[in-house]
Parts: structure tokens; C-alpha cells; sequence
């Protein structure tokens, strides 16, 4: 083994919206990637538009930057705990970790997640404390709070030895020794930190090819591109190949055709790329993640980590309401399965199965915005299609049903704790913590089964007007805790197929919360609102006002209408039942019930009740 001293590969990792992918445009911009007179958007690595619109990182995007002459190799992962597997495959290319904490927010269970995996994987981690200049920071308290993670999570006396540097990513600047009073201007001390306690990458400079596919991109031209990090050799442009997998070789007929390095943001081309370095190649057209790329010489597999199971399934099936058909470009069955079969290409943490009929599959996924991101991307590409509600997934252990728990951290105003409680107690929740945090709140923890979130987070923000800060990670699988009624609201269901009339809803709306406002094309069986009561209640809101001989006084007054709740695709999934669908399309979002009759509705209610 040999070191490259000239190289470090380091991810960043932290819990959502601790300021990772600010801190990796400041590190560009300070290291002279852009141009002086390049304009550069905010939060540039975020370039997809669901991340741009949400202000999350989804995808774990590759960039790097050079230091003195030393090349930096950065992943930047994203945040959230339902795209853990993007986080898993980005460590898979490191060699350090630069684990980055909010100065108010402290540990999160993001944080416990990520540092969890890199401790597995024996990554060098460096602390970084962010937005220290935010009001309210208590940045040696957070310190103390990350020390005692390492220690909770079985950290090694090297791993607890780890340094510490205070930062402010939007401002970019970094230093050791911080003092509000006379803060640092830039990040060079960051940068020294890096290349002096993040390790060279361990690799074979001799020896036959041998790389780990951690990514998959694509390209129009050259279509798939695998990404990793070279273990050991070099590869060369025109290269021969060997694929293999779980010990067994794939194909012997691949060629690296082209062979691009990382440079800031883009890509450049290189003819040779040796070991410990990150690089792309296209050639390889039936590619995944996971799978080894050798020399024809020695095929030898490198072991790949083991992403997490899912958590939540749904159903996918092809559109079947009254109005499928308008909307969507693409709107088959083969469609649908040859689009969600190809998101597993670089979607490790999905899963995708068949079911008894040809006209829908089950997905599973780490989470609700796991699945809805992908639904949202979908629609974007115009498909049309339904999904079920989402449902949990169950595993037997030892012969006993278990499902999953997750430890959620809800900050609230201490004024809402006792609604928070009553909430999650509703869910077959339990506390393990409370604690008073700045301004006045308090965060709580518990213990909760992954389906008692689902809509709770709609629950909680109106319990506590919407001051709420909520939090979920997947802890363990235990015991089913029994049932519960996630929903105790019941739905205002349209009558007949038309067009939303203001004379209609305004009768409709004393009945409960409406979803649509007029002129809006619905079908029967479509749920157009909400009720206050736990029943569902038929509405005709294209019911037009009979035309009389006389005029009443004030009969020309304009009925007024209680503006409608928008719901968006989150809310949406929160709040479909078992009974319910909802529709998609790319210009839609209609919540309809599966049976849309409302007399074959009622016959089936009639003979679900008497068993």
C-alpha cells in the first residue's frame, strides 16, 4: 500500500440544513475555482430543481478544489434522513469526514446517523461547527454534545481525539480559536485542517486496475458514467474492462471510452487517472451501483456498504379516474415500470416490485420524502399515475411482528409541549427526553413508530401554529405496539362529475374545509375537503342555484367564499386513507376514493361493517 500525498477525499455530512452545501460554495469560491468575474448562484452544488426549490440537498454531488497544491476530493451529501442512502455510498469515496453541527441547533438525529456511519467505515472526522455568528449560538455547548455522541456511539480514543473548528459558511470564514469580537476573514485555516488530519487515500499505485462504482451519472451523449475511487492501479482512456459482482464477472467486452476527473463543477477529461483519485468513465452501458470494475487480469470484487432497508411502501399503478388520459405524456403500464425499474439505476435505497396485475407495482423507500421526491420528478417528466397511501413495512424477528421506530425531536415553544405530547401519546409514542433550549423552548424526544408520522407532521404544525421544528430518524424495529387512528377526520366527497360551482361550495364549506375553489373540473367520488367529524359526507359543489321568477332583497350579493387549503403532494400522501388514491399528474394532484360510485361505496362499507 502507498499513500497519495497529493490527494484528499473528504464528505460532508451533517443534518438537514446545518449549512453544508454553503460551506462548499464558499470553499470554491475561496480556492479560485470560479473566475473572477463569474457569476454563481447561491447554493450552486445544489443544481437539480426539486433542490433548488426546497433549499435540501437530494443527490451526493462530487466536486473538488485544489490547496497549495494538494487536490480535494469533496462529496457533498445531503441531509436528510430519507436519503441516507445517498449519504452511505458518499462515504464509500472518503477517507474523512468534515461532520458539521448548527451552533444553536446542536446534535440532531441526522447528525447520530451520518457520524454513526462514518465511525463504521474508521473515516477520520474533523468537527465543524457552523453558523457560530447565528443569534442564540452556544458553540462549546455543542461541542460537548458532539464529544458525548462520539462516546454513545462507541467512538475509538483516535476517533474522540478529533479536532475542532468554529465556522461561519455563509460569511466563509473558519478558525480554532474563536472570538466573537475579532472573527476570522477566511477559510484557510479549514483548508490546512484538511490537508494536515484528513489521510491520504490508501491505495496500490502498481497492480491491475480495481475501482468500486459509489455513483452512476449520466449523460445524453455518452449515456451511463460510473464514478468512484480508484483502489488500486490506473486506468488509461481505451482500457479494457471486466464487471463483476458478488464474484462474478459480468462482462469482458467493456472499454473506457472516456475518462473525465472532477474540477470544481464540471468535468474534465484526462487520458490517465491513478489511485486514491475520484474519477468517471463512460463505456460501460449496463453499469450499477455497487458493482466492482477491474482489469481483465485479476476480476476481484470490492465489498460495497450495505444500504439500510426501506421503510414505507406504496403503490403505483396506472392512472384509472375519469379524466385519466389528459394530462400525462406517459400513461401505460410500461411505461410506468420501465420509469420506476430505471430510477433503481442510481436510486440504491429503493426498491421496486411487481404485484398480481400488470397495471401496478409496490415502491418502497427510506421515507415519505423519499417516495414523494420521486413522485414529484416523475410528474415533472410528465407521467401520470396513482399511489396509494404509504404503508410501513413489517419484519418478523424471532417469530414476533416488529415494526420500526423512529427517535423524533420535536422543538416547540414551551407554551405547545403539552399538545406536542398529546399528540405522539395519541401514537403509541413515549418520551425518553426534555430539555429547555433558548428563547423560551423546549426540546422533547421520544420514541415512536415510523407510522404514527405519517400526517403527523401536518397534526403538529397546526397543534402548534405552525412554530414546530420536527425531526425523524429510523432508530431499531420492536414489537407492534397495536393499533390507533392516524386520521380522525372525515372527507367531503363530490357528488357528480362537472365543474365546481361558487353556489355549490358556498353550501359545501359549512360542512367542512374545502380543497378546491370554483371552476375547478371534479368527478364523482373525487375528495374535495375535509370534514370536522370522523365520516365522510357526499357534497354536490356543482349545484347551481335555481332560477326563479322573483329577486329577493340582496339576492345579487356575491356569496363569499372561505379561501380553499392547498394541499401539496406531502400533505396530500399524509392524508389519503387506506381507502383513498392519489391521482398525478403533471399539471394535478387529485385525491379521489378508490371506489368512486358512491352506491358501490356504500354497499361495500355496508359489508365491510357486518364482516
Amino acid at each position: 500500500m502507498t499513500n497519495r500525498k497529493d490527494i484528499r477525499n473528504i464528505a460532508i455530512i451533517a443534518h438537514v440544513d446545518h449549512g453544508k452545501t454553503t460551506l462548499v460554495d464558499a470553499m470554491l469560491a475561496q480556492s479560485g475555482t470560479f473566475r473572477e468575474n463569474e457569476v454563481v448562484d447561491e447554493r450552486v452544488m445544489d443544481s437539480n430543481d426539486l433542490e433548488r426549490e426546497r433549499g435540501i440537498t437530494i443527490l451526493a454531488k462530487n466536486t473538488s478544489l485544489y490547496y497549495n497544491g494538494t487536490k480535494i476530493n469533496i462529496i457533498d451529501t445531503p441531509g436528510h434522513a430519507d436519503f441516507g442512502g445517498e449519504v452511505e455510498r458518499g462515504l464509500e469515496m472518503a477517507d474523512g469526514v468534515l461532520l458539521l453541527v448548527d451552533a444553536f441547533e446542536g446534535c440532531m438525529p441526522q447528525t447520530r446517523f451520518v457520524l454513526s456511519k462514518a465511525l463504521a467505515l474508521d473515516l477520520r472526522p474533523i468537527i465543524v461547527v457552523n453558523k457560530v455568528d447565528r443569534p442564540n449560538a452556544r458553540p462549546y455547548e455543542v461541542v460537548d454534545e458532539v464529544l458525548e455522541l462520539f462516546i454513545d456511539l462507541g467512538a475509538s480514543e483516535e476517533q474522540l481525539d478529533t479536532p475542532v473548528i468554529y465556522a461561519s459558511g455563509r460569511d466563509g470564514w473558519a478558525t480554532a480559536e474563536y472570538d466573537p469580537e475579532n472573527p476570522s476573514t477566511d477559510l484557510k485555516e479549514l483548508f490546512e485542517l484538511i490537508v494536515r488530519e484528513i489521510p491520504c487515500p490508501e491505495c496500490e499505485d502498481e497492480g491491475p486496475f480495481q475501482m468500486l462504482v459509489s455513483n452512476v451519472d449520466y449523460d445524453d451523449y455518452t449515456g451511463r458514467i460510473a464514478v468512484g475511487k480508484i483502489q488500486r492501479g490506473k486506468i488509461t482512456t481505451g482500457m479494457p474492462l471486466a464487471i463483476c459482482k458478488d464474484g462474478e464477472s459480468k462482462t469482458g467486452h467493456a472499454k473506457a471510452t472516456k475518462l473525465y476527473t472532477f474540477e470544481g463543477l464540471s468535468k474534465t477529461t484526462a487520458d490517465e487517472v491513478g489511485a486514491g483519485d475520484v474519477v468517471a468513465i463512460s463505456g460501460i452501458s449496463d453499469i450499477n451501483i455497487g458493482e466492482t470494475i477491474c482489469s481483465p487480469e485479476k476480476v476481484e470484487p470490492l465489498p460495497f456498504v450495505k444500504i439500510d432497508d426501506p421503510v414505507l411502501s406504496m403503490t403505483f399503478s396506472v392512472n384509472d379516474s375519469p379524466f385519466a388520459g389528459k394530462d400525462g405524456k406517459f400513461v401505460t403500464s410500461r411505461h410506468l415500470r420501465d420509469r420506476l425499474y430505471r430510477e433503481l439505476d442510481s436510486n440504491v435505497s429503493l426498491r421496486v416490485e411487481d404485484t398480481d396485475t400488470t397495471e401496478a407495482f409496490t415502491v418502497s423507500g427510506r421515507g415519505e420524502l423519499h417516495l414523494s421526491v420521486l413522485i414529484e420528478n416523475m410528474r415533472r417528466e410528465g407521467y401520470e399515475f396513482q399511489v396509494s397511501n404509504p404503508v410501513v413495512i413489517y419484519k418478523k424477528i424471532d417469530g414476533v411482528k416488529c415494526e420500526p421506530i423512529e427517535r423524533l425531536t420535536v422543538d416547540v415553544p414551551t407554551d405547545y409541549t403539552g399538545a406536542v405530547m398529546d399528540q405522539v401519546v395519541n401514537r403509541m409514542g413515549s418520551m425518553t427526553n426534555m430539555a429547555p433550549t433558548a428563547q423560551n423552548y423546549t426540546r422533547l424526544e421520544f420514541l415512536i413508530p415510523s407510522r404514527g408520522l405519517i400526517g403527523f407532521r401536518s397534526e403538529i404544525m397546526t397543534a402548534t401554529k405552525g412554530t414546530a421544528i420536527v425531526n425523524s430518524i429510523l432508530e431499531c424495529y420492536e414489537p407492534y405496539k397495536g393499533d390507533f387512528d392516524a386520521r380522525n377526520h372525515g372527507t367531503l366527497i363530490a357528488w357528480e362529475n362537472g365543474t365546481s360551482i361558487t353556489y355549490g361550495l358556498y353550501n359545501a364549506q359549512e360542512r367542512g374545509t374545502l380543497f378546491i375553489g370554483a371552476g375547478v373540473e371534479v368527478y364523482e367520488g373525487m375528495i374535495v375537503g375535509e370534514t370536522g367529524r370522523d365520516e365522510d359526507i357526499t357534497i354536490n359543489v356543482c349545484k347551481r342555484k335555481h332560477a326563479t321568477n322573483t329577486r329577493a332583497s340582496g339576492s345579487d350579493d356575491a356569496l363569499k367564499l372561505v379561501p380553499p387549503k392547498e394541499m401539496s403532494l406531502e400533505q396530500c400522501l399524509d392524508f389519503i386513507a387506506e381507502d383513498e388514491l392519489l391521482e398525478v399528474t403533471p399539471n394535478h394532484l387529485r385525491m379521489r376514493k378508490r371506489i368512486l360510485k358512491t352506491d358501490l361505496r356504500g354497499k361495500a362499507a355496508s359489508r365491510k361493517k357486518n364482516g
